[in-house]
């Protein structure tokens, strides 16, 4: 399977004006957005609590959460940010594609927007 790469502007909730912008990974595998920790403190978003993460080998992680501003291919969400690495490559879940109706095609690995978001 492909990778799909989609531009993301990262937008503190409290100062619109602070904003970071990246090539995001869509990872269908991930609920939440992981932005390497230097960036969104960069634009004045601290970690508000954190949570325990499953990492594709299987094991556990400890890490800072926030909720921010996401906007990708014309729609804005707010979501839960991801405190990763800084030299982590930022990851675009699926809570924040599903919240604006799109998903990725299985057979050209691009976004696709659908008719109207699901309810359910």
């Amino acid at each position: 399977m492909g990778m799909t790469h989609v531009t993301v502007t990262v937008r503190n909730p409290a100062d619109l004006e602070r904003t970071w912008d990246g090539l995001f990974l869509v990872d269908t595998g991930a609920v939440d957005c992981l932005v390497p920790s230097a960036r969104l403190r960069e634009i004045g978003i601290e970690p508000r609590g954190t949570r325990t993460f499953e990492l594709a080998d299987g094991s556990e992680v400890k890490l800072g959460i926030a909720t921010a501003e996401i906007e990708f291919m014309g729609d804005v969400v707010g979501a839960t940010v991801i405190f990763g690495d800084d030299e982590a490559e930022p990851l675009l879940g699926v809570a924040p594609l599903e919240s604006v109706g799109i998903e990725v095609d299985p057979r050209s690995q691009r976004l696709k927007r659908l008719p109207a978001p699901r309810l359910k």
